[in-house]
Order: C-alpha cells, then structure tokens, then sequence
C-alpha cells in the first residue's frame, strides 16, 4: 500500500479531527496530493488539494475556512485539519497523489490512492 490514511474517528459536531497520510513509496514526489471524501449513497468527491511544494492550496467550497490541507515532503506526509466539524462531513476520507505538481479537483487526475478512514460525526 502506497498511502496509508489515519486518524479517523468518532466526534460531535463542532469537534476537531486531524488526518494524516503516510506515503511509504513517496509517490508524492514532486505531486501535488489531495483529499477526497465518500459519504454513503453519494459519489467521491474533492475536499483539499495541494501543491508539490506545499504553495497553493485548493477547497471544496463546503470546507473552506473550516479544513486546512499541508504536507511535510521531509516525511511524505499530507495532512488534514478538520476544524468545527459538521454532521455533513461524514464519509470516508481518502488521500490520493495526482501525475502532476499542482492540485485539481478532477479524481482522474490522481493516480494512487489510500484505503480511505471513517470520518463520523455526530449532531
């Protein structure tokens, strides 16, 4: 498994999650990664993108201002703060790695994929 997405869970609305993947291979190099998410009965959908160079960012609409997306290329690590979490948010969150330096919001652009962690949140 290239990607291996954690720290998933459980919280109220209003709470806080932090999700981090950890990719193994380095995919990422020189890649821009992002966040998707699949809530049940509905599609997958983009959440956040970044660039290689951790430069520009991109949001979903129905996340900006509430989930910050940042990487630290040192560890091949992306992140993802979760912050004044809503019932809506909940799906499961998977990282993937795109084929080229900047973010898009496109799933095809993205070639590797991680398992995916549950988001759950409770009103």
């Amino acid at each position: 498994v290239q990607l291996q997405a954690s720290g998933g869970g459980l919280v109220q609305a209003g709470a806080s999650l932090r999700l981090s993947c950890a990719d193994s291979r380095r995919t990422s190099s020189n890649n821009a990664m992002g966040w998707f998410r699949q809530a049940p009965g509905k599609e997958r959908e983009f959440v956040a993108g970044i660039s290689w160079r951790g430069d520009s960012t991109d949001y979903a609409d129905s996340v900006k201002g509430r989930f910050t997306i940042s990487r630290d290329n040192t560890k091949s690590t992306l992140y993802l703060q979760m912050n004044s979490l809503k019932p809506e948010d909940t799906a499961v969150y998977y990282c993937a790695t795109s084929m080229t330096s900047y973010q898009s919001r496109l799933r095809n652009t993205y070639r590797y994929w991680g398992q995916g962690t549950q988001v759950t949140v409770s009103s």
